[in-house]
């Protein structure tokens, strides 16, 4: 249990250590953007006078490493900031957009866990048949066309020809739960054509490597039927890899609905960062990032600790 702590302890230095430097990476590639933000907020007819107390009022006037601090300082207070375009707290903004990309990704995962894990099952368990290449010429095939051409395709067919769902996820608020779901069905239809192939193939991958195991082959010469011996010996077996990457999917689900959500018209954190890029709303940009970055380190820590936990030998690798 302490090298189970220590190596938590250590993985949660990493990811603040890499968490610091990208939120280095986000001020630099904010501060070396071309153009001046005070100028292109206020427009060209701006006086001198107006643009010196607009950029004193963002405190741009100030070295970049004097706001680079203040700008952490506040985070690590829990003050993001206020958004330029309106003026509201950025937490108060980010707050509803977060709920409804943690709900998207929620569905997403309901459907594709079950999916990528049942497929690849299957899939090890009828190898090399006809079943074995369709299941795996279709999730290549899935995951190779980008995001955008899968959601056109699906709103071609499942909105526009077949009338069965909304082409634009609407969402908020005053709707209730099975409302919500059903207008998010098609950005999670997706999302889930995006990563099942990952989950699947690794699961398919996972359990067909143990099959030759002198355990596996031990229960196959008890006369064990196939499928007992996948799911009751090689799966649990397997689980640490099938769970790495299954983790890693679920941070692809929070940080990677940036195009999903543009083009199904989402309200989701996505929305909000490609909203705030467009009218220049830097501090919304930063915080926006910051969070897609913590986000996915600390998934990746929770693929590492679950591994772990599932396989202890890794704690002694050889």
């Amino acid at each position: 249990m302490t090298q189970i702590l220590t190596m938590v302890a250590q993985r949660l230095a990493l990811g603040l250590l890499t968490l610091f430097v990208v939120s280095l990476i986000i001020f630099l590639g904010v501060e070396l953007l071309p153009g001046d933000l005070t100028q292109a907020i206020l427009g060209q007819a701006a006086t001198e006078e107006t643009v010196a107390a607009f950029r004193k009022e963002l405190k741009l006037d100030l070295p970049p490493h004097e706001r680079y601090i203040a700008w952490l300082g506040g985070i690590l207070q829990g003050d993001l900031g206020h958004s330029l375009a309106n003026k509201r707290a950025i937490t108060e903004l980010m707050g509803v957009r977060l709920w409804n990309t943690l709900f998207l990704a929620f569905i997403s995962a309901v459907i594709s866990i079950p999916l990528a894990l049942g497929l690849g099952i299957l899939a090890a368990l009828y190898r090399n048949t006809l079943y074995d290449r369709m299941v795996n010429i279709f999730t290549l095939s899935s995951i190779s066309f980008p995001e955008f051409f899968v959601a056109y395709i699906l709103i071609l067919v499942l909105a526009v020809q077949l009338g069965w769902f909304p082409s634009i996820s609407n969402i908020g608020e005053e709707l209730g739960f099975w409302e919500r779901v059903y207008r998010s069905i098609l950005p999670a239809l997706t999302l889930t054509l995006v990563v099942v192939a990952h989950m699947m193939r690794m699961t398919r991958a996972a359990i067909i490597n143990l099959m030759a195991s002198p355990y596996i082959e031990m229960a196959n010469l008890k006369g064990l039927p196939r499928a007992r011996v996948i799911v009751k010996h090689a799966l649990p077996n397997a689980l640490a890899p099938i769970i790495n990457v299954v983790v890693i999917n679920l941070a692809y689900l929070v940080v990677g609905v940036v195009i999903v959500e543009v083009v199904f018209v989402y309200p989701g954190l996505g929305q909000l960062l490609i909203d705030a890029v467009r009218t220049r709303d830097i501090p919304v940009v930063q915080a926006t990032g910051l969070f897609f970055a913590a986000a996915y380190i600390l998934l990746n820590l929770t693929a590492d600790v679950l591994s772990i936990l599932t396989n202890p030998r890794l704690l002694h690798p050889r």
